[in-house]
């Protein structure tokens, strides 16, 4: 069995490496999806969770509060107890954004001084830092306007903004974007080599003497899916490396705990493409089927705008999507040492997923051989 398989294995990857056709999908393919993705994706934001932390409670406070509270774009609200909150909060992504109002905030007003505000952010995802930002700052102004209204200045404003953002404090939309793409690049390779594994063999005529060899059905789908797992696999590895040393991204966490759920993550990938594949009669065929799946695994995956945008009905679709969980593990992981229980936590889904996906394939792939 062992020979046979190994055999197999030996075919595919070298197939892989001399079909010229897979060789350009692969570099070509990925891309093109970035380009269909930027312009279909939104940078809305709406539905943010909001932590607030104030420490005045007098009512100039009490009245900047409540305009951050009642703006539509802030729809869960969270109320702090402590300063070791705040960093709780935005780790756990349980706010996008923190307000923190410090003690003498009234009685600066009072004086006629300038009285900060913080906010904190969440750089993690640095577009709608920014948005988050920006909203903030034109709530500000709307109440420094009508403080000056009701007591005249001395030229200084009312209060001022003082921004503060984790894990991305520059805003740099490489080191935030960068861990999104890597896992779709990744589920990109997984998918073109496995969904094309089957069609190849059919339209070079291979396929029915693989049917009449020794090889099992079973031998025959891990002998399909070990090369696709490899391939996928190194590309991740190179990827990974150029992150680091050309990028520039950090890398906080561990690298075992990222491959050992990337493993999980290309074996629901390869299930699917497994599946595809064995519906595809031609790899033009194949290609269509990637498309129609990877366009919206995308779109609901989380990768350039918050799954808290969408409506409950899709959030709860967006969870069934392994893209979505590894997101968020390479986000942890990239940008922050992230603990194990919080990948795992996002490993068990992904489990639940491939062994659905590992058995559709190989449903289909032991019908289509029967």
């Amino acid at each position: 069995m062992w020979t046979r398989l190994y055999a197999l294995i030996k075919k595919e990857l070298w197939a892989n490496i001399q079909d010229r056709q897979t060789r350009f999908l692969l570099l070509v393919a990925p891309p093109f999806l970035l380009l269909i993705y930027a312009f279909a994706l939104t940078q809305e934001v709406k539905n943010v969770s909001l932590a607030v932390f104030n420490q005045d409670q007098g009512i100039e406070s009490r009245e900047l509060v409540s305009r951050f509270v009642g703006a539509p774009t802030f729809t869960k609200i969270t109320y702090l107890e402590s300063d070791s909150d705040i960093g709780e909060v935005i780790e756990n992504q349980a706010a996008l954004m923190v307000l923190h109002i410090q003690p003498d905030f009234s009685k600066r007003l009072a004086r006629g001084e300038t009285a900060n505000v913080q906010i904190i952010l969440d750089g993690r995802r640095s577009n709608v830092a920014q948005i988050l930002a920006g909203y903030a700052g034109e709530i500000v102004a709307a109440f420094n306007a009508e403080v000056e209204a009701r007591t005249p200045r001395n030229g200084n404003p009312p209060s001022e903004i003082v921004s503060r953002t984790y894990f991305n404090p520059n805003f740099d939309t490489i080191w935030s974007g960068t861990p999104g793409l890597f896992a779709g690049l990744i589920a990109t390779v997984g998918f073109m080599v496995s969904a094309f594994s089957v069609a190849r063999e059919r339209e070079l005529g291979s396929f029915e003497q693989l049917l009449v060899s020794p090889l099992r059905p079973f031998e025959i789908l891990v002998g399909k899916t070990i090369p696709a797992l490899i391939i996928a696999m190194t590309s991740a590895l190179a990827m990974l490396i150029l992150s680091i040393l050309v990028l520039g991204v950090p890398f906080e966490g561990s690298v075992l705990l990222l491959f050992a759920a990337m493993t999980l993550y290309l074996a629901a990938i390869i299930g699917i493409g497994l599946f595809i594949s064995s519906l595809a009669s031609t790899q033009q065929q194949a290609i269509i089927g990637i498309f129609m799946y990877m366009v919206p695994a995308v779109l609901l995956s989380g990768y350039a705008t918050p799954v808290e945008n969408m409506p409950d009905w899709l959030q709860t679709v967006a969870q069934t999507n392994p893209v979505t969980h590894f997101i968020a593990i390479c986000r942890g992981v990239f940008l922050k040492a992230v603990p194990a229980g919080d990948v795992v936590g996002h490993m068990w889904p992904m489990l639940a997923i491939a062994f659905v996906t590992l058995s559709a394939g190989a449903w289909m792939f032991r019908r289509k051989l029967s």
